[in-house]
């Protein structure tokens, strides 16, 4: 992808990640790929019905698009298992204790899902759940490898490796981190009254390692406030700004302290975390201006759309810079180099993937 012979409209659509209406490639899916033309798509079990059509339905997308677009999935395991109509259940993250475990469940994952087309998957998740975090509604619990800064950053580093290293490029999450929310993020907008101190020596740490040791090419970023800390962006109302939607923890803390050179992408907008306290439209602006690259919104054709034009005007009219907008764009190039091609399609070495995983979760439950 050549930035230069981007139109500035090109380039708005390839900042957006977004969610497809069905499992088939219809006219309604049509005519919101031609006007998008997102550089990002993600599939739910709303999408996935069975291997042949998955794979017809990805390729449909490939062809559709004048520059390939990231296609991926939530495929943790346990809770978030897209796959569960086409391969064994399997197992959460939260079962591992063995890092050879782990990177041979990342290997099945991402040979099951090149096959079937895809080539990124929004995992693992690096949040930190502590034994005096446990109590908590988070939602998280099954899904967090480890119950300490250590074993998780260890495990979902391992993860992260064995996923690349068999073609498929994972995505760290949820920066900076949601392991003391009190509520699930999906609900409502979780106030994390940790301090600035516990913040880095907790919630960073995985961040910090994996950027010095691993191969990071996106972080997804979280809805969450964290009052206790430096990350203290306010909106016009006073209120503070989910670091989703703040240039203190996306631009200053990730890009800058840390210094994350990757895609950071947005958690979707359309939570309940976003969607209770702010409009699509502005949320996608505010989030762009914030440092975010690429912009999750999975579900509502309407609010992609909405936020699409508001991004758009945003950029016409000078309110998004088109310093932003290029560096973005970098950003998505260089994430874009590492996508691999979908592996031939495979019925019968699928239905041997769904064994290993049925023999994988055996053997964790002895």
């Amino acid at each position: 992808m050549d930035l230069s012979q981007l139109t500035l409209r090109d380039k708005i659509g390839q900042m957006f990640f977004i969610g497809i209406p069905g499992a088939e490639y219809d006219e309604q899916t049509r005519e919101l790929i031609d006007e998008i033309k997102p550089g990002g798509i993600c599939l739910f079990a709303r999408n996935i019905k069975t291997p042949e059509q998955t794979r017809r339905l990805l390729d449909s997308l490939v062809d559709a698009l004048p520059v390939l677009p990231a296609l991926s999935l939530d495929q943790e395991g346990g809770l978030v298992d897209r796959l569960r109509r086409l391969l064994e259940p399997m197992p959460p993250a939260s079962a591992f204790y063995d890092d050879q475990d782990v990177r041979e469940f990342a290997a099945i994952i991402a040979e099951a899902i090149r096959i079937l087309g895809f080539n990124m998957n929004f995992a693992p998740v690096v949040d930190v759940l502590t034994a005096d975090r446990a109590d908590t509604n988070s939602g998280l619990y099954s899904r967090i490898f480890g119950r300490d800064t250590e074993d998780t950053t260890e495990l979902a580093g391992s993860f992260l490796t064995a996923l690349q290293e068999n073609g498929v490029v994972g995505c760290l999450k949820h920066f900076p981190g949601l392991g003391a929310a009190p509520v699930d993020s999906h609900e409502e907008l979780p106030t994390i009254e940790i301090s600035g101190y516990e913040l880095h020596s907790t919630d960073l740490q995985p961040y910090r390692t994996l950027f010095s040791s691993a191969r990071v090419h996106a972080v997804m970023t979280a809805h969450a406030v964290y009052p206790n800390t430096t990350l203290l962006d306010r909106d016009e109302g006073g209120r503070l700004f989910p670091s989703s939607l703040s240039q203190s923890a996306v631009s200053d803390l990730l890009k800058q302290e840390l210094g994350f050179d990757g895609v950071a992408i947005t958690d979707d907008l359309e939570m309940g975390a976003i969607k209770r306290n702010y409009g699509i439209g502005e949320a996608c602006v505010t989030a762009v201006n914030a440092g975010e690259d690429m912009l999750a919104i999975c579900a509502d054709q309407s609010s992609i759309r909405e936020g699409y034009s508001y991004v758009r005007s945003a950029a016409e009219n000078g309110h998004i810079s088109s310093t932003r907008i290029d560096d973005a764009c970098r950003r998505i190039v260089k994430l874009k180099q590492e996508l691999k091609p979908s592996l031939p399609f495979d019925l019968s070495r699928l239905q041997q993937l769904s064994v290993a995983v049925r023999d994988l979760r055996s053997r964790l439950k002895e």
